[in-house]
């Protein structure tokens, strides 16, 4: 090659790209701006004597308010969590049964409790007593039917007891805040149960197993990996959702025990801050263990999606490769 040749290509090569990174004024402004209001109310907490810090942590943790939230706010959390994912569990599969009844009983079940707000139900649930003086078992109208048979006063009930000893505070709260979560955790079991194949289904079926087989083995282990997520959420509120049990009322609970602490003492403000930091604690330590619970049950899909990653890879190279040679 002569020179000019050498001297022609050199002025042909493009020069090298000298890059300039992308400046962002208005994001260093943002920041500025926010570190002004962190610190703003960082003093704020600090100042302000209408916290009375001293006041507050002494109150927040005696026995009353630690037995509200071991037993009033944790327990009912549980306890209605695991009631709704029961009876959700069981109206998802009747929503998705073939029998037009079953599909209906469980529509308008899931349309009702979903309309009705949960302070509604609480307060509709702890006044059934005005429809119902007594809960009885037994053959219903037997008075009636001994009337028939010129019996008089005849009595086929096997138990009863009066509506205001079994509707207690924390029955009512259990009720009402189960059976209103059934109806948004049967909407989460449906949703996750639907995203599941319906090859896996059929494929059961022709290995011989029979439908509550294949939702227990098949259905339901596959489809955790869409059920967790939401379900995390819904335990978040309905932990949030149990300080609506003062309305009830449920003194055993977290919320009406300070809120009655603030008013005893005419000092309700740093009962209230004080009960946002219990909840902000109790729903980071179910952040935590929703974070390990989906990372357990996505294990399997995250392998699966990084081996037919590599695959693709392959390919790729495999194709740049071949239109080479």
């Amino acid at each position: 090659m002569t020179t000019t040749q050498l001297t022609e290509t050199e002025r042909a090569r493009p020069e090298p790209v000298k890059a300039v990174p992308v400046r962002h004024p208005w994001r260093w402004v943002a920041v500025a701006v926010l570190a002004v209001l962190a610190a703003m109310f960082v003093h704020l907490l600090v100042t302000n004597r209408a916290f009375d810090w001293p006041f507050m942590v002494d109150n927040m943790f005696r026995p009353p308010v630690i037995d509200g939230l071991l037993y009033g706010t944790v327990l009912m959390t549980v306890a209605a969590m695991a009631l709704g994912i029961a009876l959700g569990i069981v109206i998802a599969v009747m929503r998705l049964s073939a029998n037009p009844i079953l599909r209906s009983v469980a529509w308008v079940y899931t349309w009702f409790f979903r309309a009705v707000p949960r302070l509604v139900l609480l307060a509709t649930f702890s006044n059934l007593g005005i429809l119902w003086s007594r809960l009885e078992l037994g053959v219903p109208f037997d008075r009636q039917i001994g009337r028939l048979f010129g019996i008089e006063d005849l009595n086929l009930r096997i138990w009863g007891m009066p509506t205001r000893d079994l509707l207690v505070g924390f029955v009512v709260g259990l009720l009402g805040l189960g059976l209103s979560e059934a109806a948004y955790m049967a909407e989460i079991v449906r949703a996750g149960m639907q995203s599941v194949d319906a090859g896996q289904t059929e494929a059961a079926a022709a290995l011989g197993m029979s439908r509550m087989q294949t939702l227990r083995r098949i259905v339901l282990p596959q489809a955790m990996r869409m059920i967790v997520p939401p379900t995390g959420n819904e335990t978040i509120a309905m932990l949030k959702d149990t300080s609506l049990l003062v309305y009830v009322p449920v003194t055993m609970e977290l919320f009406y025990q300070l809120d009655a602490i603030g008013k005893r003492t005419f000092n309700p403000f740093p009962m209230y801050v004080a009960a946002t930091i219990w909840y902000l604690f109790l729903t980071s330590v179910l952040l935590v263990g929703q974070h390990f619970v989906e990372k357990h049950f996505s294990r399997g899909y995250g392998a699966a999606e990084r081996a037919r990653m590599r695959l693709r890879n392959l390919a790729a190279e495999r194709g740049t490769a071949g239109g080479v040679e």
